[in-house]
């Protein structure tokens, strides 16, 4: 799907809303919100992307029998960004969904988007 790409920092900072994820449970959240599985050559740009725009920080917790990882918090700069870029998704799909309306209207009555009639 064309969308994921263009949603995708989008995605990453909604999936930390509900705390701090590592960057593997950041990839396992989008899945099952239907994102695919994201490799690291897809997921870790992003991160690196948001994290210089001060979106989300990213801490090293040591492993507990295992090798350290980065957690990746949400900052309030990404807190407002998710607002402001959830609002802009919301006024898209609002126009999108009416513009099909609108088609499918035209469509019932048997004229074509150019305005002439079938």
């Amino acid at each position: 799907m064309p969308w994921i790409r263009a949603s995708l920092e989008l995605a990453v900072l909604g999936s930390l809303t509900t705390g701090p994820l590592h960057g593997y449970g950041i990839a396992q959240a989008l899945a099952v919100q239907g994102f695919g599985l994201l490799k690291g050559g897809s997921l870790y740009p992003v991160l690196n992307r948001l994290e210089e725009a001060r979106s989300v920080e990213a801490v090293w917790v040591e492993g507990t029998g295992g090798p350290g990882k980065r957690e990746y918090h949400l900052t309030a700069t990404g807190q407002e960004r998710l607002r402001e870029e959830l609002a802009q998704w919301r006024q898209l799909t609002d126009t999108l969904s009416e513009m099909a309306q609108n088609e499918m209207a035209q469509s019932d009555t048997g004229s074509t988007s150019t305005g002439e009639t079938g």
